[in-house]
């Protein structure tokens, strides 16, 4: 059997794991033999995934986090290792908005709230940087692992409304080829920093933007589909092979990447 694509035995911690995204990838992840950490501030629906996971003879543990505190992701990692000895892959998934970082059809770039753009640039971006500082050691440590942070179609251009989450986003895209430079040059090239760019795929976070109550698309979807040219959004699933790609040995020369995974949305010219 060809094992070059294998996740089996892999421990992978993944931040906002509670989320759409991340939790369909732990999910998927477990299921191809993978031992999942799912991280998040809901312990309600972190423990249902984990149970969910583990009746299908899956592997997983939850993690109350904060992954803006660093002593608390810290514990996290502590409890990790006492409990499988390694971290093998981190997906920072954790992300989010604001409605004051964002900018209503009606308003101006005044209208921004610089408090909650502040908010919006710590979650993603400082998010995403702590958890890459905790959990690299260990992978120093052991010189190997992957890390696959969550980048956006925002960061490839500079999407209407969005100021803050397209900041966000933009500074993911280019701390991941900043830390694959640093990581190789300084520790080890075993150790590989990619980033996943999804295109639209509904979440809790953009649903009410995309979608009106009864299900149709607002004017903001319409815009989103008419500008992808496979005529839908993606489906949370549809992310699950880049993700094991980047962190299986099929990807062992490849790092400072970003994956486009977008059904053809950023090449749509016209």
């Amino acid at each position: 059997m060809n094992e070059l694509f294998s996740v089996k035995d892999k421990v992978v911690v993944i931040t906002g794991g509670t989320g759409v995204l991340g939790s369909c990838i732990g999910e998927y992840l477990a299921a191809q033999g993978a031992k999942v950490v799912l991280m998040g501030r809901r312990k309600d629906e972190g423990d249902r995934i984990v149970a969910a996971i583990r009746e299908k003879g899956g592997e997983a543990m939850f993690l109350v986090t904060d992954v803006l505190d660093k002593d608390v992701v810290e514990r996290n990692c502590a409890d990790i290792l006492a409990a499988y000895g390694r971290v093998d892959a981190l997906l920072n998934a954790a992300g989010g908005n604001m409605p004051g970082a964002t900018i209503p059809p009606t308003g101006t770039f005044f209208d921004v709230e610089v408090e909650q753009f502040q908010k919006v640039l710590d979650i993603n971006l400082t998010g995403t940087v702590i958890p890459t500082q905790v959990f690299l050691r260990p992978m120093v440590e052991a010189g190997r692992g992957a890390i696959v942070n969550f980048s956006s179609m925002a960061a490839f251009r500079p999407l209407t409304r969005v100021l803050g989450y397209a900041s966000a986003k933009a500074g993911i895209s280019n701390f991941t080829q900043y830390m694959a430079t640093e990581v190789a040059t300084k520790f080890t090239p075993a150790i590989r920093v990619n980033a996943i760019a999804p295109g639209f795929f509904l979440t809790n976070q953009n649903r009410a933007l995309l979608t009106n109550p009864d299900g149709t698309l607002t004017a903001r979807g319409q815009d989103v589909i008419r500008q992808t040219p496979f005529g839908r959004f993606g489906r949370p699933e549809e992310l699950c092979g880049t993700i094991q790609y980047l962190i299986s040995d099929a990807a062992s020369f490849v790092t400072g990447t970003v994956a486009v995974v977008d059904g053809g949305f950023n090449a749509f010219a016209m």
